[in-house]
C-alpha cells in the first residue's frame, strides 16, 4: 500500500521533475480558487462563472493539438521554457487586475483564454519527457508520483487559498501565483535538452493529422479519451463551489472544497503500491470513472457540510485512479516519435471535458439549482460510463502484459538499452539525436507541469 519509489531511486532527472512540479501546481492553484471566486464576486452568476469553460476551450483544442506536434519537432526543454515564462506574465496580468479600484471581468476571460492556449503548448512537451527517463516497466509508477506530486500542491494551494482570501483578498493569491512563476522559471533555465528525433518533420496540419489517424486506430486509447471526456463533462463541479458553499451556508468551506478532490487523489497516491500490479487498466478506468460519477452525485444530494467534503474526498481518490492507469495505457503504447501528438490530445480529453464541464454545470444550476446541477450530472456520469463499457470491448479487454503495443515499446526500449551499453540508465528513444535527459553528464530536466487556472 506505499507508493513506489522505483522511478524516485532509478532516475536522478526524475526526482528533479518531481520536486521542481509542485512549486507551480501550489501557485496556480491559488488563482483556480480565486478566479471563479473574483468573477462570482464582480457578476453574482453561475452562468457567467461557468462561462469560463466555454472561454478556454476552442484556445485549449487549437494550441494543444499544435503543442503535441511542437513537441515532436523541436526540443521539449526549450518550448517549456518560453511557455512557463508566458504562462508567469499572465499570472502578473491577473494581480495588476485585481490591484485596479473597480477590476474589470472582460480581463478575466481574456487571462484565462491566454492561460488556456499556453497551457495547450506547453502540457504536451511536458508529458513526453516521461517516457525517455523512466524505464518502461515504471511507468505506472511514475504516473502515481506524478499524481501526488500534483496533489500535494493541489490541495495545499486551495487550502491557503481559502485562508489568503478570508484574511487579505484575491490580489495576495495572485501575488503568490506570481512569485511561483519566478521560482518555476529559474528552474526550467536548469533543464537538459530534449531535443526531437535527427528525422523529425516541422511541425504542420499532416503531421496533426498523422497522430489523430493513430489514435483512430488505436480503440482501447480512444476508450480512455471518451471515458474521461464523458466523466467530467457531465461531473466536474468546481465552476460552482462557491454556490454550493453558500447553499450549505458554510463559505468557510470553500477552500476546503477544492481542497477535497486533490486530497482524495493524494490519498490514492500514497498507498498507490499496488497500481503496478494492475494489468487490466482498461476495466479500472471504467471502474473509477463510474465511481466519480456516484461520488458526485452523492455530494449534490446531501445537506451536511462535512459529509459533502467526504464525498468530494471519495471522487477526487477515483479520478486518481482513473488517471494513473490512463496515463500508464498512454505511456506504456505509444511511440516517442508520435508522442507529443498524442500528448496533444490526451490534453484535449482530460481537459476540454473540464471546460465543457464548467459550462454545463454552471448553465443547468442557472435553469435549475446548485444541487440539482451536481446531482443530475453525477448520475449522467454513471449511467454514460455504463453505456461506454458495453460498447468498448478493446478498452475493457486490455492486458499490458499481452498488449502487442505495449509488448512493441518494451522489445524496442530493451533493444534502445542495449545498443547504450546494455546497462545503462539512458532509457530515452535510440533515434534520439545528441545527449538527451538520460544521459549522465546532462542537466536536469525537471517537469513544472503547471496548473494553470
Amino acid at each position: 500500500m506505499l507508493p513506489d519509489l522505483a522511478p524516485w531511486r532509478s532516475s536522478r532527472d526524475f526526482r528533479l521533475m518531481w520536486c521542481a512540479g509542485v512549486i507551480t501546481v501550489f501557485g496556480s492553484s491559488l488563482s483556480f480558487v480565486a478566479l471563479p471566486l473574483q468573477l462570482k464576486e464582480l457578476t453574482g452568476s453561475t452562468l457567467a462563472v461557468g462561462a469560463l469553460g466555454a472561454v478556454e476551450l476552442v484556445p485549449l483544442i487549437v494550441f494543444g493539438l499544435y503543442g503535441g506536434a511542437l513537441a515532436d519537432s523541436f526540443d521539449r526543454r526549450r518550448l517549456v521554457l518560453w511557455t512557463e515564462s508566458a504562462l508567469g506574465l499572465v499570472s502578473v496580468l491577473l494581480l495588476l487586475n485585481s490591484l485596479l479600484p473597480h477590476p474589470m471581468v472582460w480581463p478575466l476571460y481574456a487571462i484565462a483564454a491566454a492561460t488556456s492556449a499556453l497551457t495547450g503548448l506547453q502540457r504536451p512537451a511536458l508529458d513526453a519527457l516521461v517516457p525517455r527517463i523512466v524505464p518502461h516497466d515504471q511507468l505506472a509508477a511514475a504516473a502515481a508520483l506524478n499524481a501526488l506530486r500534483r496533489h500535494i500542491g493541489a490541495m495545499a494551494g486551495p487550502a491557503l487559498a481559502g485562508g489568503l482570501l478570508a484574511l487579505a483578498g484575491l490580489r495576495w493569491a495572485y501575488a503568490v501565483d506570481a512569485v511561483t512563476f519566478v521560482v518555476s522559471v529559474l528552474l526550467t533555465l536548469r533543464l537538459a535538452p530534449s531535443p526531437a528525433s535527427h528525422d523529425a518533420e516541422r511541425p504542420s496540419l499532416r503531421g496533426i493529422a498523422e497522430g489523430a489517424r493513430y489514435a483512430w486506430s488505436r480503440k482501447e486509447l480512444l476508450g480512455t479519451y471518451a471515458v474521461d471526456v464523458l466523466a467530467m463533462l457531465f461531473a466536474f463541479p468546481l465552476a460552482i463551489f462557491p454556490f454550493l458553499a453558500d447553499d450549505l451556508d458554510a463559505p468557510w468551506a470553500l477552500g476546503l472544497m477544492y481542497a477535497a478532490l486533490p486530497a482524495g487523489s493524494l490519498l490514492v497516491s500514497l498507498t498507490g503500491g499496488w497500481t503496478s500490479r494492475i494489468h487490466r487498466q482498461g476495466r479500472a478506468i471504467a471502474l473509477a470513472a463510474a465511481g466519480w460519477g456516484l461520488a458526485v452525485a452523492a455530494a449534490g444530494l446531501l445537506h451536511h457540510v462535512w459529509l459533502v467534503l467526504l464525498l468530494l474526498t471519495v471522487a477526487g481518490a477515483c479520478d486518481m485512479i482513473s488517471g494513473i492507469f490512463r496515463s500508464a495505457m498512454w505511456n506504456q503504447t505509444i511511440p516517442d516519435e508520435l508522442r507529443g501528438r498524442l500528448a496533444g490530445i490526451e490534453l484535449l480529453s482530460y481537459s476540454a471535458g473540464p471546460q465543457l464541464g464548467q459550462v454545463r454545470v454552471g448553465g443547468m444550476a442557472a435553469l435549475t439549482s446548485v444541487r440539482a446541477s451536481v446531482s443530475l450530472g453525477g448520475l449522467l456520469c454513471f449511467a454514460g460510463v455504463g453505456l461506454l463499457a458495453l460498447g468498448l470491448p478493446k478498452l475493457m479487454a486490455y492486458d499490458a502484459r499481452t498488449d502487442e503495443h505495449a509488448r512493441r515499446m518494451r522489445e524496442r526500449r530493451a533493444a534502445a538499452a542495449g545498443s547504450h551499453g546494455g546497462g545503462g540508465e539512458r532509457v530515452g528513444v535510440d533515434e534520439q539525436d545528441g545527449d538527451g535527459p538520460g544521459s549522465g553528464s546532462a542537466a536536469p530536466a525537471p517537469d513544472a507541469d503547471p496548473a494553470p487556472a
